[in-house]
């Protein structure tokens, strides 16, 4: 069965209890096997079967709770359609894109008009048209990648416009009610204390600033359950109808011997102070996504392109395809990734990669889109356009992991789901003991503590405290070269006992490099040299072809091999110009009963310099030694003595003999390291270790070892250049440096650190502040928590969160290069 990833777009999210309605409610919809619901993106990431269900399906669902996805409507002129069948293909491409809900194409007036989600980019429609054979002309005004910045925007000035006249009619309700706190010495004028003047400053406060808590509330209700919506809705309508009753019906209370009073100030600055807190918590939040943003901005809008006759054409990014030769010069940044064909310069990779230094690039080296080219002109050929570029797949790592969930959030997530429905029973509890057994005026006081109670609980900090420090936390480490796939991989990582490090391209640089030849009865050490180079011919070892290189750079005459034959984990049996070369290790020579001749202790003394030794034969005589050594990377020896000051065990893993891997262990001051190990025995292993109860991080290149990475409870694939293994590890490396693996640990351990304060605050808060609410300190202090103090309380904790959460992205993470 295949399956989809969907980034849906919710609005009108506001707390914990709703992440987990939109959770439970798309679950149960046909075809869908995983969602996870981020609050602070305002997005649910859904893993689905595209035969069983559609994106339409999805919106409605959502619809239907109460919130709302968020679309956009493309109208594209589309070239080239004759007929009816042409209308029918561009319709079909169109509906196999991510995202879309409906196409619709009119053939008389050429234009396709797409009904999308917000976040497709419109570059994916025109790329689909051009893919079914036609061709999209330009769309004005079409910028899908700014919908969150805009929308953000557009709810912070509705926030703010509506905080500023909500606290304009509240300041003077608040003065005339001065004198109910006590204050009669400060002077208040005569028509701010009347209650009718009160009601008719309160009521747009209650009614138009506080609409879209009514509204949550009642998309709530018709749902039969409830959130933070229908706190906030029940409190301040409670105190305002209150106050309505004792000014337009005062006779009501006289009739049971109660002094009438007004609450009006109270559900006006409740309103107020937590329309200030979504205020402060919408600009805060904004922040958090602004490491995707600075991605998405680095792809330049426009690509010059070289068409036929040499014509040079400046072409919107999009429109660029496989195989198009682009030209880029001093000072613009690399449109696409590609292959340069000619010219040379120097790139600043830093902003993909985190490496800080500049790359010399010329004829046959990859270049990678949005990194800047600092000096020379040069073209190169398009290999990966649109999404499949490698800025486009680190985005939607990103994306896809600020969208996932840390194991953490569960907790958060089951107390939610029973926090508001909980928090409306204790306070009509409260509510009651404190009619029936409160001091006179009960009534008064009944009402208060039942405000303060629904108005303290509202569980927004919650629903911010995991989703929040985990979009700040992969997005730093997306600045630094560090791709976290998900929430899970963050958490886990902090949680590592021990790192294994394979040795080829991960310690050393993976580029081996001849550095002795040996010779053996009579055979010189260009011909051993020739005879190991031709048998190599081929060989895409890093071992073969290092011989091969060397072989060239001294001009010898090589023959290609009439066979070739490799061993795996042993070397390569081959015929060399009508005599048969072996060309491995001494299990090589051994399983072919080859005399090694004294060979055996050059290649022992070869091995504890470091180096790899690889014995020759031919026609079943030892003619000498080959010997190879991949360098070790500079900062080898720091980071391996920084991850074990950091508290954990460091593991070599090497296909090399176990004199070779001693050598290369002790030059980076590892203790324990596992040699011999065949690439199909490195799982096994991972799994010693962790059978041995390790937590297990396995760092390697990401391709020859998938299956490692996987087992490992977290993969680190390293130097993944443009190949990202995104499947096989957990974190991706960009840059090909060492020091990325304790920037992500480090980067691990701050962010869990965040979230860990962020909960403790959060379920501090309620579990502290709900019994002040209630009124258990007043038999005993006579003290009792005014419904403002708690709005206060509540917005500010929602702010704290994020703001603790933004802290992360000033940390410090080391060099990641």
């Amino acid at each position: 069965m295949t399956t989809k990833r969907l980034d849906l777009p919710v609005e009108g999210m506001s707390c914990a209890s709703c992440v987990a309605k939109v959770e439970h409610g798309l679950k149960d919809s046909q075809g869908v096997q995983a969602v996870a619901v981020n609050l602070a993106a305002g997005r649910a990431n859904i893993t689905y079967d595209p035969e069983a269900t559609t994106t339409a399906r999805f919106v409605d669902v959502v619809r239907s709770l109460g919130y709302d996805v968020p679309v956009q409507k493309v109208q594209i002129p589309v070239r080239g359609m004759s007929c009816a069948s042409c209308v029918e293909k561009v319709e079909s491409a169109l509906r196999t894109v991510d995202g879309v809900l409906d196409a619709a194409v009119n053939l008389a007036s050429e234009r396709a008009t797409v009904t999308a989600l917000v976040t497709t980019p419109v570059g994916d429609l025109r790329r689909a048209i051009r893919d079914a054979g036609y061709e999209p002309l330009e769309v004005a005004g079409a910028a899908a990648d700014d919908y969150e910045r805009q929308a953000r925007q557009r709810e912070v000035q509705t926030l703010r416009r509506k905080l500023v006249v909500g606290t304009l009619l509240t300041l003077p309700i608040l003065w005339g009610s001065l004198h109910h706190m006590g204050l009669h010495q400060i002077w208040i004028p005569e028509i701010l204390k009347n209650w009718y003047v009160q009601l008719v400053l309160a009521t747009p406060v209650q009614f138009w600033a506080g609409w879209q808590f009514y509204r949550g509330a009642w998309a709530m209700a018709r749902h039969r359950t409830t959130d933070m919506n229908t706190l906030i809705a029940v409190g301040t309508t409670a105190a305002y109808l209150y106050s309505v009753v004792a000014t337009l019906a005062p006779q009501v209370f006289y009739a049971g011997g109660l002094e009438p009073q007004t609450y009006y100030e109270t559900a006006a600055i409740i309103i107020v102070l937590i329309l200030l807190g979504r205020y402060l918590e919408a600009r805060a939040k904004g922040q958090t996504s602004e490491a995707i943003r600075k991605l998405i901005n680095l792809q330049p809008p426009t690509a010059r392109v070289v068409r036929e006759g040499g014509r040079e054409v400046d072409l919107p990014v999009d429109e660029v395809e496989l195989g198009d030769l682009v030209v880029v010069r001093p000072g613009e940044r690399v449109p696409v990734d590609g292959v340069i064909e000619a010219g040379r310069s120097a790139l600043d990779e830093s902003m993909i990669t985190g490496e800080s230094l500049p790359v010399e690039k010329g004829p046959g080296d990859e270049v990678i889109g949005a990194t800047l080219n600092r000096t020379g002109a040069f073209s190169f050929k398009a290999t990966k356009v649109g999404r499949d570029t490698m800025l486009a797949q680190i985005v939607r790592l990103v994306q896809e992991a600020q969208g996932s969930k840390a194991p953490i959030q569960r907790l958060a997530d089951r107390v939610a789901a029973y926090f508001v429905p909980t928090v409306m029973i204790l306070a009509a509890a409260t509510f009651l003991v404190w009619l029936l057994f409160g001091p006179a005026p009960s009534l008064t006081y009944a009402l208060v503590t039942f405000v303060a109670v629904l108005i303290i609980a509202c569980p927004c900090a919650l629903g911010l405290a995991t989703p929040t420090a985990i979009m700040v936390g992969t997005g730093r480490g997306a600045e630094h070269g560090i791709l976290i796939k998900s929430g899970e991989a963050l958490e886990t990582a902090h949680r590592i006992h021990t790192v294994v490090l394979d040795k080829t391209g991960t310690l050393t640089r993976g580029v081996p490099a001849v550095t002795d030849v040996r010779t053996l009865n009579g055979f010189s050490e260009a011909e051993v040299l020739r005879l190991a180079a031709s048998a190599e011919w081929g060989s895409e070892h890093p071992l073969g072809e290092a011989i091969v290189r060397r072989a060239r750079e001294q001009g010898l005459d090589l023959a290609r091999p009439d066979r070739f034959d490799a061993v795996p984990g042993r070397g390569i049996d081959a015929d060399v110009a009508g005599q048969r070369v072996l060309v491995g290790n001494e299990l090589l020579l051994a399983e072919h009963a080859v005399a090694r001749d004294g060979a055996t202790t050059a290649g022992v003394q070869l091995a504890q310099e470091g180096k790899t030794p690889m014995y020759v034969a031919v026609e079943g005589r030892s003619a000498g030694i080959v010997a190879v050594a991949d360098t070790l990377k500079p900062e080898a020896a720091e980071v391996v003595e920084a991850l074990r000051r950091m508290g954990l065990d460091v593991v070599m893993l090497t296909g090399d003999n176990r004199v070779t891997a001693a050598a290369i262990a002790k030059q980076v001051g590892i203790e324990h390291f596992l040699a011999d190990v065949l690439p199909e025995h490195k799982v096994d292993e991972v799994k010693k270790l962790q059978a041995a109860g390790r937590r297990v991080a396995m760092v390697g290149d990401g391709i020859n070892d998938a299956p490692a990475l996987a087992q490992a409870d977290l993969g680190i694939a390293i130097g993944a250049g443009t190949d990202v293994a995104i499947e096989s590890a957990d974190i991706v490396l960009i840059g090909e440096g060492l020091g990325g693996i304790l920037s992500a640990l480090k980067l691990s351990r701050q962010t869990m650190r965040t979230i860990k304060q962020n909960l403790f605050w959060a379920f501090a808060y309620n579990v502290a502040l709900i019994p002040l609410a209630a009124g258990v300190l007043y038999p005993f202090f006579q003290i009792l928590l005014n419904p403002v103090l708690a709005a206060l309380a509540m917005a500010f904790s929602s702010v704290t969160v994020v703001t603790n959460s933004l802290r992360l992205r000033w940390k410090q993470l080391g060099p990641a290069a």
